[in-house]
C-alpha cells in the first residue's frame, strides 16, 4: 500500500506556482515593493529608522495579499488585505517625509504615490470581490 501512495505522489502534478501568484495585485505590489526597498536602501545611515519603516510597510503589502490567500473564511483573508492596504496608507506620508527631506526626489514621490492609490483601488476591488462571491 505504501508503495502505492509512494507512487501517486511521484505522478502527481504539482502547480508550479501559488495561485496568489497569479493574482496581478499581487505581481503590482510585489514591483512596487520592490521599487520602494532600492530607494530606500540608498537613505544615509541617520535616516535608518525612516528606511526600515518604508520598507516594512512596503513589504507588508504583497506579503499580507498572500498570507491572506493561504486562509480558508472569508473573514480572514479580508483582514489580511485589509492590513496590506492599511499598509499602502503608511507609505504615502513616509513619502512625503522622503521627499521633503531630500531622500527621494519629487518625481519619484509622485510615481510612487500614483502607484500607491492604483494599489489601493486594486485591492478594495479585490476585497468586495470576496464579498460578492
Amino acid at each position: 500500500m505504501s508503495e502505492l501512495v509512494d507512487e501517486l505522489i511521484r505522478n502527481a502534478k504539482m502547480p508550479d506556482n501559488f495561485l496568489f501568484q497569479n493574482l496581478i495585485v499581487y505581481q503590482r505590489s510585489l514591483a512596487f515593493s520592490i521599487k520602494v526597498c532600492k530607494l530606500a536602501s540608498d537613505f544615509p545611515i541617520k535616516y535608518s529608522r525612516i528606511r526600515d519603516q518604508l520598507i516594512g510597510a512596503s513589504t507588508s503589502i504583497p506579503l499580507n495579499i498572500a498570507e491572506g490567500s493561504g486562509r480558508k473564511s472569508v473573514k480572514e483573508r479580508t483582514n489580511f488585505y485589509n492590513i496590506s492596504r492599511s499598509s499602502i496608507f503608511e507609505c504615502v506620508p513616509l513619502f512625503e517625509i522622503c521627499k521633503n527631506l531630500g531622500l527621494i526626489s519629487s518625481d519619484d514621490s509622485t510615481v510612487l504615490n500614483q502607484e500607491a492609490v492604483e494599489l489601493s483601488k486594486m485591492i478594495s476591488k479585490f476585497i468586495a470581490s470576496l464579498s460578492i462571491s
